[in-house]
């Protein structure tokens, strides 16, 4: 069994066809997909999804490119919102939450400040409900790091990983593991491959990002959790490992960093 760890299966490039990529994804041993909220306006929408098909849960958060849109409010929101969904076995997680500094205008003094201002109200949310985070770091990651140190959630997975060696071990200390998915599958990419083969197994956790990040078999179309299997073999091949082993290994470590999540498998 698989797990994907982050996929955006409500996105509008999946139009009606959700409930459906969630079957395809079953029938290819994908056994359960995380479904992180972007924005208030999506709460609602990945619970009700997650509800709907028996292979999903969510995490609920504003992600650092809905940032300049949102409002002070919507912070309060979030923590009632959160509060709520402690009694849904669905939901696993906060976020998408980080910080993104590759995007010109949010890298401008002001939002670059707003970002890291709701960057750290929520880690203090997940860090109330003791929940872990699923952390979008772009550019970010001595800053992401630094602030996840300072308030310390309940661990958590740094999503689409592409920092250091060192950077890796300070996620690893704070008891994160680190996301790798299509971008692992490009031969050009020497620093994460090199990573994903040499960083501790028990620290790697799979995903897809989709409908973004394809594996280089599908860029540049539309990707889809039911790559999850192909992408883990190739993460077995960087490493030498059975396939078997890869899966049985990043599903454990799925499972131990979102301890909410045993009880749907």
């Amino acid at each position: 069994m698989w797990i994907d760890t982050h996929c955006h299966l409500d996105a509008h490039e999946f139009g009606n066809e959700s409930v459906a990529q969630a079957a395809l994804a079953r029938q290819q041993g994908v056994g359960m997909i995380v479904l992180p909220a972007v924005e208030v306006a999506n709460f609602s929408i990945v619970a009700q999804l997650a509800a709907s098909v028996d292979n999903a849960c969510y995490a609920l958060g504003i992600h650092p490119i809905y940032v300049p849109h949102a409002e002070e409010d919507h912070l309060r929101v979030l923590r009632e919102q959160v509060a709520a969904a402690m009694d849904d076995p669905r939901f696993v997680a906060l976020g998408e939450i980080g910080l993104d500094f590759f995007i010109p205008m949010l890298t401008e003094p002001a939002m670059r400040e707003k970002q890291i201002y709701f960057f750290r109200e929520q880690l203090k949310i997940a860090r109330d409900f003791d929940l872990p985070v699923l952390t979008h770091v772009r550019r970010s990651q001595d800053v992401v790091l630094k602030h996840v140190r300072q308030i310390r959630p309940n661990g958590g997975i740094a999503h689409a990983f592409n920092g250091s060696e060192q950077q890796a071990k300070g996620y690893i200390d704070l008891g994160f593991k680190l996301g790798f998915g299509g971008a692992m599958t490009f031969t050009r990419a020497l620093q994460i491959r090199r990573l994903a083969a040499e960083l501790p197994l028990e620290a790697i956790v799979l995903e897809t990002d989709a409908p973004d990040i394809s594996p280089s078999w599908v860029h540049p179309g539309r990707n889809s959790p039911d790559q999850v299997p192909r992408i883990g073999a190739v993460l077995a091949e960087l490493r030498g490992m059975a396939v078997e082993q890869v899966a049985a290994a990043t599903s454990a470590n799925a499972k131990a960093v979102l301890p909410r999540m045993p009880v749907l498998m």
